[in-house]
């Protein structure tokens, strides 16, 4: 079985050339800013990485802010680098200012790495699918409140027990000599006033108690 001849991807071909050349102008601008040996060839990569991995949280979490705050800081830095390589700033005289960016990169790439590692997705949670929720009762229109109160069948009143009626009170026994004294004190009021004698005044002439006073009254009329 032949093998597949090897194909040349023109897109990866060019990333590789201007990821050298990016590389190259970092190491000389960090070199000129004082950065010697090991640590000139450090800061291209440093760059590139953070560059890198700020790209990557940005395509696999979205677009939080602090991906993207590290991804242009990174950005800006491999621009500058590329730009101040370019014949705008003369590398044998390096200003102070540039010299103090250069030496406090790795501090602020390390912290920016830690963040992008450690920092949780800036996610919201999705709502639950449509389906899923329960529908709604339909609401209860007048027209079937009426129609249900109609269909229901009115409950039977239970009868009194006829044993349970209360006994109408009896009337009391009066004596008839207090009737007949009761009947003098009447006249001798209706005499004197010209007017019926009431109960509460006959019971107050007698001296007897009220529902006597009433069994008396009644039978004077």
């Amino acid at each position: 079985m032949a093998r597949p001849a090897l194909r040349i991807d023109a897109v990866l071909v060019q990333a590789v050339i201007a990821g050298a050349l990016s590389f190259a102008h970092l190491h000389d601008l960090a070199a000129a800013a004082g950065q010697t040996g090991w640590k000139a060839w450090a800061y291209p990569v440093s760059v590139d990485l953070l560059l890198v991995a700020a790209w990557r949280r940005l395509r696999a979490d979205g677009p939080p802010r602090l991906a993207w705050c590290w991804f242009l800081i990174a950005l800006v830095a491999s621009l500058g680098a590329n730009v101040a390589t370019a014949g705008l700033l003369d590398l044998h005289d390096v200003p102070a200012w540039l010299r103090i960016l250069v030496a406090a990169w790795p501090a602020l790439a390390f912290m920016g790495g830690t963040l992008l590692a450690h920092s949780p997705a800036d996610r919201s949670p999705a709502p639950p699918a449509p389906s899923a929720l329960a529908p709604d009762p339909a609401p209860e229109t007048d027209h079937d409140a009426v129609a249900a109160e109609s269909s229901r069948v009115p409950e039977p009143v239970a009868a009194p027990d006829p044993e349970e009626t209360p006994a109408l009170p009896t009337a009391m026994p009066v004596p008839a000599a207090l009737v007949a004294h009761a009947r003098k004190v009447a006249d001798d009021h209706h005499a004197r006033t010209g007017a019926r004698i009431d109960t509460d005044t006959l019971r107050a002439r007698l001296g007897v108690p009220p529902h006597l006073a009433d069994a008396i009254a009644a039978q004077l009329t």
